[in-house]
């Protein structure tokens, strides 16, 4: 069942990771964009168990990690998301008032992106990468929430779908 899994995943991974790179880190969008890779992870990792959420941070942050305009040393990117993968999942597991719900994933997608990029910029900082300045920081991080509410219902279903076929385990009769 690991193996079905991984061998439908990883494919998905690199797909998602291609169109990123090649189409949407082309567009110049007010705000800084968004990250398609970002939000796909994040919706898994609500969407999952804990292990399997920390496993889609890891592959997810370690995608970002091989980005072109990954700005941060390598692994900052990975250590990351595999945080954000486990910490988003925790809190929404067992509750299945998120789990049924499509604004509350979207709540929780958005909010772990702020999160996310806050705690990118953090470390980067403390890694001593150059951020510039505070106002600009805060412009990008809002431009890239707005960027993020907009674009995740939009992908949700897709995301949705796209998680069910690979984890669920329903056999079909």
């Amino acid at each position: 069942m690991l193996t079905r899994q991984i061998s439908i995943a990883t494919p998905i991974f690199l797909m998602i990771f291609v169109i990123q790179e090649s189409v949407i880190s082309q567009f110049r969008l007010p705000g800084g964009g968004f990250s398609i890779l970002m939000i796909f992870a994040l919706t898994w990792a609500v969407l999952s168990e804990t292990e399997v959420a920390a496993v889609i941070g890891f592959a997810a942050g370690f995608l970002m990690d091989l980005s072109q305009s990954a700005s941060g040393p390598f692994g900052q990117w990975t250590l990351i998301m595999l945080m954000a993968g486990y910490a988003i999942s925790y809190i929404g597991y067992g509750d299945d008032n998120v789990r049924a719900n499509a604004t509350g994933i979207i709540f929780f997608v958005v909010i772990a992106n702020v999160l996310v990029e806050i705690a990118y910029v953090a470390t980067g900082v403390l890694l001593g990468v150059s951020a510039g300045s505070f106002v600009q920081v805060l412009i990008t991080l809002f431009g890239m929430s707005i960027w993020a509410l907009l674009v995740s219902p939009i992908l949700l279903p897709v995301f949705s779908r796209l998680h069910a076929v690979v984890f669920d385990s329903r056999s079909a009769l």
